[in-house]
């Protein structure tokens, strides 16, 4: 019987970090109603089978377990009876169970999954409880009844597969392959699965692949932000049925702890996130586009094509989501507002992934008729390959698609013989060959321990809390020299001296010489091995001085986390200094650009060592651009952090947002590992490396503002412009015009009309980029673009050979067949962008820029105007000292300060014909030419705001 994907929501409990700032919470839950608010008031709903509230309302119990205070409080316990005690039950029936965990990073997954200390998660509880079934079992159990668990882990990233309970080099770093048996369905070749007896076998097991984790996203690998992790538990019962028949009844468990959600939304990745990280997203992109057709085929669209062939991790999930499977996904939340975007992407995947309908059957068999069946397929496939008959289809018929075909056959045959060797041992045979594995890595756990409480050491600090204190270094009596410093322990002394020209900072701070280590010292060594100091003196006696009432003490007994790491490096970097003096600031707005600078620091020095070190030409480094900048409307967006490269062998720059950084530095680690791994072709193809831009990558030099109110009063714009780059420094100058029209096309360039008698009417004008001055010279091509009104695509002018003077000569004519109240808005409230020549458009801001720039405009042109009348006058004043006149006559006086009214040297506007008997209005309505040109100045000295943004 088919049956729907029980899907939970959860908040978990309370991160100070997240919730500072004056963060605002904007999630509410009411029963299974889960209700999420924007800033703006506008509120989505959704409803799951469970919403959990675990953000506050608990107290914590001395041993520091967070049991509930409020009734709406869900803590550990609840989550387990709601989700964990049903996949429970359901795999002793011999149901496969999958339990998925999906949000974006650092929202609480592996809190829910795994937890920590005493909060334990759903999978601790389950495999106590699953170990104590069988113990309970086995009392009243017949000789030969057994209860078997296995245990493997796995990585997904970047499309390859690691097994993460393998230690030896070479298979570690080997990608596994990923094979379709005819009935079970896709499987992970040569994966090792390890036979356990207890929770804590299990437990050891995970430990040892979270610090395989660990140790790979030390040494620039895959993080946790972009794999994701598999672990499988694989439980068989084999006892008597009633008959007497020997029965196995099997059932699999799989944990999927999904990469972080933020990069890639509910059908995947989008603009330059898809271009750049194609393969890194591809899993979870797919995984969006599976449950999308899945939802499609449950709402009666059988038609529908469900995509599970096109990544690895939805191979290994076909069976959770759409076949014999019992399947429960908790979607973790951040309730903070600068999280929005990210959270209401989660619900809506939520939302969609209810719908989703599974078909999970009992897994049970007659034991003998199990392995009567491998025996039967064996022989069936041994027959194909001694008869030369490997079936091959399509293109497959060359010897190497044949070969691939034969070598699949045999380790088909290679995993069934394992198989039926399995199911013929018994279990204390297999299990006596782990339990000795298994106990001394316990063992050597648990005396690690011990160790860390009288030994002064090192332990890892990393992004991901789960990864974190996984690498332990012991710093005992005497020195030792890891690869950036020397340690040394003199009767309980620790101090670090860096190597050569080694980089070693401690807390924050670089460090040339001999330098003593205290409690919780934050270590960094290089770029990106980050590690805390711990001293069991040193802690012992803050513990005591904290029990006398020392609060200075008791604060410094908290271990460092991972963001507070950094931001202390970051502000010793000098890299705040960006923030300038507003860096102490609290608004929203500041402390989001803090908080990426943090995030961002240590990434960006991370490219710079992988550059250095594999001598690429290259170098990155952290700015902000304003939106404006970035060639958005004021008030459409908020400063951001982008990365400039620098390319160093021909100077050229380029702007990247943070995204595309990521995604590319992503790239840039593959292309390192295969640089340390000694490949001959780890140097990629230009077009394909993650360092550089292509060089007909565009640049962008430089935007200008152009204003859009004086063509609502059909009074023509013409100025050289300024081009600004995202500094504010001047890169020259766009000489543009926008000129009414009347109904032939003849430019009115001496007109004058109230907004009001244009609407209703049909307007006509040209756009018109002239020429560049003073631009840089370095480029080999240049051209302009911008947006108008409501196309969703730039205008661009046709390529121009580069040089300080570019000649466009673009014209482009519009015609607004009626002019609506909305487009007369837009003229006065509007501007046009043009960046580093391209552009795009937006509506003014209001406010101080808004009107500094329409001022600083209005002056220009004052200034232009006075200047011309002095030349006019004085002009005026030589031809009458010529004639010997002692007199000039108030005629021509007055003639001439009125033509410099309008500017005075342009060109002799044509007749106005947009008179009586047009559709057009007047275009000199409002009286005569005294009157007009009044009206003009009056205009051109208020238009602060109204502007048009050339690229």
């Amino acid at each position: 019987m088919a049956e729907n994907i029980k899907v939970a929501v959860r908040v978990r409990p309370f991160d100070d970090r997240e919730m500072s700032h004056n963060s605002k919470m904007v999630i509410q839950m009411k029963g299974n109603q889960t209700t999420i608010t924007s800033t703006s008031g506008k509120k989505n709903s959704f409803a799951f089978d469970y919403s959990y509230w675990s953000h506050d309302g608990y107290r914590v119990t001395p041993d520091g377990y967070y049991e509930p205070e409020s009734p709406v409080y869900a803590d550990q316990k609840r989550v387990f009876e709601d989700l964990g005690r049903g996949m429970l039950n359901n795999a002793w029936k011999g149901f496969n169970c999958s339990l998925f965990a999906y949000g974006q990073t650092g929202s609480g997954k592996s809190y829910s999954i795994i937890g920590y200390g005493p909060n334990k998660g759903i999978v601790p509880i389950t495999c106590e409880q699953l170990f104590a079934g069988i113990e309970d079992k086995r009392a009243g159990a017949a000789k030969d009844d057994e209860w078997q668990v296995s245990v493997s882990m796995i990585e997904i990233y970047n499309e390859k597969v690691r097994d993460l309970l393998v230690t030896t080099k070479t298979r570690n770093k080997e990608s596994l392959k990923i094979r379709q048996h005819q009935t079970k369905g896709f499987y992970v070749e040569g994966l090792s699965s390890s036979p356990v007896s207890s929770y804590a076998q299990i437990e050891a097991k995970i430990a040892e692949g979270s610090k395989n984790r660990s140790v790979a996203a030390t040494n620039m690998n895959a993080t946790s932000s972009r794999a994701h992790t598999i672990v499988a538990i694989n439980f068989v019962q084999k006892n008597s049925n009633e008959s007497g028949q020997k029965m196995t009844k099997s059932s699999l468990m799989n944990l999927v702890d999904l990469a972080g959600s933020e990069r890639v939304g509910l059908t995947g990745a989008e603009g330059e996130r898809m271009k750049e990280g194609a393969a890194i997203n591809l899993s979870l992109s797919t995984l969006g586009n599976c449950i999308s057709a899945l939802a499609d085929q449950a709402a009666g669209n059988t038609r529908v094509k469900v995509p599970f062939r096109d990544s690895v991790l939805t191979k290994l999930l076909q069976n959770a989501l759409g076949g014999n499977s019992k399947t429960v996904m908790i979607a973790a939340l951040s309730p903070a507002d600068i999280n929005y975007e990210e959270t209401l992407s989660t619900l809506r995947f939520a939302d969609r992934a209810k719908s989703i309908k599974t078909k999970a059957v009992v897994n049970e068999s007659p034991t003998d008729k199990l392995i009567r069946e491998l025996r039967e397929e064996n022989a069936r496939l041994l027959k194909l390959l001694k008869s030369g008959g490997v079936p091959i289809t399509g293109d497959d018929s060359n010897s190497e698609s044949k070969e691939e075909k034969e070598r699949e056959l045999n380790e088909l045959i290679k995993k069934n013989a394992e198989e039926m060797e399995a199911m013929e041992r018994t279990w204390a045979e297999r299990l006596a060959q782990a339990q000795a594995d298994a106990n001394k890595q316990i063992k050597d756990q648990e005396e690690q321990r011990e160790r860390k409480k009288n030994v002064p050491h090192l332990w890892n600090l990393n992004a991901d809390a789960a990864l974190s204190g996984l690498i332990v270094h012991f710093c005992d009596p005497g020195s030792c020299t890891p690869r950036h410093a020397v340690l040394r322990n003199t009767k309980g002394k620790v101090t670090v001296t860096p190597v050569e020209n080694a980089k070693v900072y401690i807390n924050g701070k670089a460090v040339a010489m001999e330098t003593e280590l205290h409690h919780n010292d934050r270590v960094l060594f290089g770029n990106n091995h980050l590690y805390v100091f711990h001293h069991p003196v040193d802690y012992a006696k803050m513990v005591k001085s904290a029990g006398k009432g020392d609060n200075k003490n008791a604060d410094k007994l908290a271990p460092p986390n991972f963001e507070d790491a950094q931001a202390e490096l970051a502000a010793n970097s000098g890299i705040m200094g960006l923030l300038g003096d507003s860096k102490g600031g609290g608004n929203d707005d500041l402390m989001k650009l803090k908080d990426d600078l943090v995030k961002l620091f240590p990434e960006v020095q991370e490219a710079n060592a992988m550059a250095q070190e594999m001598q690429r030409p290259v170098k990155f480094e952290l700015l902000l651009m304003s939106a404006q900048g970035r060639g958005l409307r004021e008030g459409e967006g908020q400063t951001e952090v982008y990365i400039r490269l620098i390319n160093l062998e021909n100077n050229t720059e380029f702007l990247w947002p943070k995204d595309k950084f990521l995604d590319r530095k992503f790239l840039m680690r593959d292309v390192y590992n295969s640089f340390m791994d000694g490949e001959a072709d780890w140097k990629p193809p230009e077009h394909e490396d993650p360092f550089l831009e292509p060089a007909d990558t565009p640049v962008l030099i430089g935007t200008s503002l152009i204003y859009l109110e004086s063509l609502a009063h059909l009074i023509e714009i013409s100025q050289a412009f300024g081009v600004t780059n995202y500094k504010g420094d001047d890169q020259g100058k766009l000489e543009i015009e926008i000129l009414p029209c009347d109904e032939e096309w003849n430019e009115l360039t001496n007109s004058f009309a109230e907004p009001e008698s244009l609407i209703a009417n049909p307007l006509k004008f040209k756009i018109k980029v002239l020429t560049g001055k003073g631009l840089p010279k370095r480029f080999a091509a240049l051209f302009c673009r911008y947006k108008y009104y409501l196309d969703d695509d730039y205008t661009t002018t046709e390529e121009v050979p580069g040089g300080s003077d570019p000649q466009f000569n673009f014209e482009k004519t519009y015609t607004v067949a009626t002019v609506t109240q909305q487009f007369m808005n837009y003229l006065q409230n509007s501007y046009i962008i043009r960046e580093g020549l391209d552009s795009t458009d937006g509506e003014g801001g209001s406010g101080g820029t808004r009107k500094l720039l329409a001022e600083l405009d209005t002056v220009t042109k004052e200034k232009e105007r006075a200047e011309l009348k002095v030349k006019q006058l004085q002009s005026l004043l030589n031809e009458a000292r010529k004639k010997g006149d002692e007199k000039i006559d108030v005629d021509a006086l007055d003639n001439t300060l009125s033509a410099t009214l309008n500017g005075g040297d342009q060109k002799k506007p044509p007749e106005d014909k947009a008179g009586a008997g047009s559709k057009a209005p007047a275009a000199n309505a409002g009286g005569s030419s005294a009157v007009i040109q009044q009206k003009r100045e009056d205009v051109m000295s208020k238009t602060v705001s109204k502007a048009c943004v050339l690229q």
